[in-house]
């Protein structure tokens, strides 16, 4: 009874980890493509038989109310979803360390959130990205000081606005893809979206953010940094100049 009793927290374990980087998706779900393709009942020796081939064609149907381009799983996903269920409930992507900050310590600094898959990359889509990366920066300094999990988002009612929250206290997000729909609610929240397809190392974005905020930068950006709109203007003519 005892082994039964822990076999089953195992279970629930490798499930709850495998669902928790799988967005979009739910734990209903993923049990429903677990049982079709290993069966009923489903037990933990299994699950050593799954492959992300089979959960990538397992899944190929789903819908919902994101548009495509919003529901894309990385491969980085699938194959980490599929060594949870093998039972490495240990594997975690390396994370960068997170800095001490406390306000007033950067002045003239925004905030930047960056949507990402693995470590320190901007890698991620909005509605599909495990983490933001949340960056204080000024043009002389930048400090990662948050790592935000997207987990609770599946569990909401509105998955693109429980996304949008998260980063509510930042100026500027940047993503590989965003569809419309999310990102309006974003600009709802008073956050900028930047796409950014090709991605790249978050601290080498960000770099490439400071110099544009050393020299003139585009209105948009000289709003959210407190310049007067008539300083705006005159960055505007600079840079069309």
């Amino acid at each position: 009874m005892s082994g039964t009793a822990t076999i089953s927290r195992d279970l629930a374990l490798r499930l709850g980890l495998a669902a928790r980087v799988l967005p979009g998706v739910g734990l209903p779900r993923l049990l429903e493509v677990l049982r079709e393709k290993l069966g009923t009942p489903l037990i933990i020796e299994n699950l050593l038989k799954i492959t992300v081939t089979d959960l990538k064609t397992g899944l190929g149907s789903l819908d919902g109310e994101e548009d495509a381009e919003e529901m894309n799983i990385s491969m980085e996903q699938f194959k980490l979803a599929v060594r949870y269920l093998w039972g490495e409930e240990s594997v975690e992507p390396d994370l960068p360390a997170i800095q001490a900050y406390a306000d007033g310590d950067m002045p003239g600094s925004i905030r930047i959130a960056l949507a990402s898959n693995t470590a320190d990359n901007l890698d991620g889509h909005f509605g599909s990205c495990p983490r933001f990366l949340v960056y204080q920066i000024s043009p002389s300094e930048l400090r990662l000081i948050a790592i935000r999990s997207t987990v609770g988002a599946d569990d909401s009612d509105d998955r693109n606005a429980f996304r949008a929250n998260l980063i509510a206290d930042c100026h500027v997000m940047y993503v590989q893809s965003i569809g419309g729909p999310a990102a309006a609610k974003v600009v709802r929240a008073g956050i900028y979206p930047l796409k950014q397809p090709e991605g790249g190392k978050a601290e080498e974005i960000l770099r490439g953010m400071q110099e544009v905020m050393a020299g003139s930068p585009p209105p948009w950006l000289a709003k959210i940094l407190g310049v007067p709109a008539e300083q705006r203007t005159k960055y505007s003519a600079e840079a069309s100049a």
